[in-house]
């Protein structure tokens, strides 16, 4: 089976306690991970050590945010994405549009954001 080429990867709350994620060592690519530092379903620990395990990959970046207060969820913590969009929207690869690149740009209608700029 061919693999996926990817620039890269955002990860949401992911289940590190319940996954080694080892089938990403095949693709190293640099990413980000979001989590709460209240999560009940996937401890902050756990977290960190998928992240520490990945950032050993040699030639890619993982950042790692940690959104103080929220659960897995993010109930009452939606406001911190907007930052990761906007992120998203810089880093993106240039030379295509944002729909070809898949980012949506820092007005466009996204369900965490409750209007435009």
């Amino acid at each position: 089976m061919r693999r996926p080429e990817i620039e890269g990867f955002i990860s949401i709350a992911p289940p590190a306690n319940l996954y080694d994620f080892s089938f990403l060592a095949p693709c190293p690519s640099s990413g980000l991970i979001v989590h709460g530092d209240k999560d009940a379903v996937v401890p902050h620990k756990d977290v960190t050590g998928l992240v520490d395990k990945l950032k050993t990959q040699k030639g890619i970046v993982i950042d790692q945010k940690v959104i103080p207060g929220a659960n897995h969820f993010f109930d009452g913590k939606i406001e911190p994405f907007d930052a990761v969009g906007h992120r998203l929207s810089r880093q993106a690869p240039q030379g295509r549009t944002q729909a070809e690149r898949g980012v949506a740009g820092p007005c466009a209608p996204a369900p965490w954001r409750r209007g435009c700029c």
